[in-house]
């Protein structure tokens, strides 16, 4: 089925003025693309400036894919846009954005955080799993690629030097199980009690004083968050590679196999980056 026959969007669901939910819905398996910009830049922005929210939720209305990668087949200009209000590029600059917002945000990850995916989930300020079905990844090596949202900025300060480096060399899938013991993800749960858990800790942070919780993540802020000089040149870096033949070569393989389209490349996209050689 084309994309066109789906109806794609990143929904916003106030749950109540304290708590919403942002669902991304972007079928047949959520790759996120430059089109996806301007609808996500808009749940930011609202975010930042509604005077009553105090937790987002970011989860997904698609089985089996919480966020994915990047959209290989735009024209590469489309992703050279115009900064957004960070100096960042509009990606980079949204994910920033989400980190300082005055907001606690929560990724409720079932299925797989891939690129962009798990770049969201590291913006996100706390980070829930399904033990049986969340797989995080960035795999973009594996095609020849940087990375282009902040994860080599963000995961060592996570995870550890040792431990961000052989998620991002190795290219490869990351269990939620695993998340959890790399630290990842904060916990790992059954896949039953995931929703539930995340909706009870997000109403309980929602009874709280707005300006307190603003206070308190503003101040784990400075001790956590990476300076935007370090995010920078990510953006770059990955534009920069998709130009290049190694990732050329990489990606039309991967696109000759399946990539982009429902099936086994998808599902194991770790495995099929390995296997290029």
């Amino acid at each position: 089925m084309p994309d066109s026959a789906y109806h794609r969007e990143i929904r916003l669901d106030r749950r109540s003025p304290a708590y919403w939910r942002v669902t991304f819905n972007l079928p047949p398996i959520n790759i996120f693309g430059p089109d996806n910009l301007p609808e996500l830049n808009a749940v930011i922005t609202a975010i930042e400036t509604d005077p009553e929210v105090k937790v987002v939720v970011f989860d997904s209305a698609i089985d089996g894919f919480f966020l994915t990668h990047y959209d290989f087949l735009g024209k590469p200009e489309d992703s050279n846009l115009p900064a957004g209000p960070t100096g960042l590029q509009p990606l980079p600059d949204m994910l920033v954005r989400l980190s300082r917002a005055p907001v606690v945000s929560i990724a409720a990850i079932r299925g797989r955080a891939t690129g962009v995916g798990s770049e969201v989930a590291l913006a996100s300020d706390m980070r829930f799993a399904s033990r049986e079905k969340a797989i995080l990844s960035q795999w973009e090596l594996g095609a020849g690629l940087v990375p282009g949202g902040g994860p080599m900025a963000r995961l060592p300060r996570l995870i550890g030097r040792g431990r961000a480096l052989e998620v991002l060399l190795s290219a490869d899938d990351i269990p939620g199980d695993l998340a959890e013991r790399y630290g990842y993800v904060n916990r790992a749960m059954p896949d039953a009690e995931l929703d539930g858990f995340v909706d009870a800790l997000a109403r309980r942070i929602a009874k709280f004083d707005k300006q307190s919780i603003a206070d308190i993540k503003r101040m784990v802020d400075i001790a956590s968050l990476p300076p935007d000089h370090e995010i920078a040149p990510e953006w770059d870096a990955f534009l920069a590679s998709i130009g290049r033949p190694a990732a050329q070569h990489r990606l039309a393989a991967l696109m000759e196999r399946g990539f982009h389209r429902p099936g086994d490349v998808e599902t194991r996209l770790g495995y099929h980056v390995g296997q290029l050689g």
